[in-house]
């Protein structure tokens, strides 16, 4: 049977990005020698982060004056390493969820945090609106895409300060403004390679700036100055990345990759508005593309552990909702190909019909 990964993270990736790095693990670049065994100093091993580090730039279109970064410690060490490189006296905050939550937990280490609106009142089920930056921050932290919730920013918010994104779970996914940002970082491990590595887009002149000492591994400009090879890099999950990042250029750039987005996105959404078992958790208008979260309707919720065994009986792995909503969640990256999102939608049909 035909497997359905619908896992929330670590999560699906291309086959072109697992075969091409199951061939890397036997043989890499011809070499005779494992990539797991490589040396990152190798001249073989240097090209691909070159060429990794170049794709980010051409991908996203990232402007002079800006570097990209990949390094260890996954998004959670970046809730720290922003506030070091950037908060001087105030940061200011968007509470959009977990991950947001602990951003802001991190940041009050280094100075005062402003928090200008959160959605926790509803379960971080919508993105708040209408809020006021202060003007007197040194930066504005927004998630994008709340992965546990499903709720999403599809835009780049105008902010007269710096603009700060964790975009862990929808970078890549649509066109994104980078001379917007001072910083934009991403865990790998939902749109781009296996858990391990951290891409972050600096701006290189707002770093410098803040008068403190910086603990060499945590300062941006380390591994700006070292080209991502100040410490041993995670070697697998960056080869990884530069595969899944040629993979997209070969898709058509990440246009194209958003269209196909909406378009499966619009799929499943569309047959959990249409399904009397089902409804989905967020507000219409701050639906994730990334995390489609939904649960049974009242009258079905008896019926939720039956759905998710006959889901799993028809090949569907992972969606079961995060326990801080729970129900279900299909996360549909982008290396989700349409035809397991409408297998998906089948399955709901077919057990609606038996109910």
């Amino acid at each position: 049977m035909k497997k359905h990964n619908f896992y929330a993270g670590p999560s699906i990736l291309s086959e072109y990005t697992i075969k091409n790095t199951a061939d890397a693990v036997i043989n890499f670049a011809g070499t005779g020698l494992s990539l797991l065994e490589v040396s990152h100093r190798s001249k073989e091993f240097v090209a691909v982060m070159d060429e990794a580090m170049a794709l980010v730039k051409e991908l996203l279109e990232v402007p002079s004056g800006y570097e990209v970064v990949f390094v260890g410690g996954g998004a959670s060490m970046q809730f720290c390493m922003v506030p070091y490189n950037l908060l001087k006296k105030k940061a200011a905050y968007l509470e959009t969820g977990t991950w947001a939550v602990n951003a802001i937990k991190e940041a009050k280490l280094f100075g005062e945090v402003d928090v200008v609106a959160s959605s926790k009142d509803a379960n971080f089920t919508y993105i708040p609106k209408n809020y006021t930056v202060p003007e007197d921050a040194d930066y504005f932290h927004i998630t994008t895409n709340n992965t546990i919730f499903g709720t999403e920013m599809r835009y780049d918010p105008d902010v007269k300060i710096p603009l700060v994104a964790d975009m862990s779970s929808d970078i890549f996914s649509r066109p994104i403004d980078v001379s917007k940002y001072d910083v934009i970082y991403a865990g790998a491990q939902k749109n781009l390679a296996p858990a391990g590595v951290t891409i972050a887009i600096v701006k290189e002149g707002a770093l410098g700036n803040t008068g403190r000492e910086i603990p060499t591994m945590l300062d941006y400009r380390t591994h700006i100055k070292k080209g991502s090879m100040f410490n041993t890099p995670p070697c697998l999950p960056v080869f990884s990345a530069l595969q899944t990042l040629r993979y997209y250029k070969q898709l058509g750039g990440i246009k194209a990759i958003e269209k196909m987005n909406i378009e499966k996105a619009a799929i499943l959404y569309d047959e959990i508005d249409r399904n009397k078992l089902f409804r989905g958790t967020v507000k219409e208008e701050d639906r994730s593309l990334m995390n489609v979260c939904f649960v049974m309707n009242d009258e079905y919720k008896d019926l939720e552990n039956e759905f998710a065994e006959f889901a799993a009986s028809k090949g569907m792995v992972g969606i079961k909702g995060h326990r801080s909503v729970g129900g279900f969640r299909a996360s549909i990256y982008n290396a989700m190909p349409k035809s397991s999102v409408e297998a998906l939608t089948e399955t709901m049909k077919e057990f609606e019909k038996n109910h």
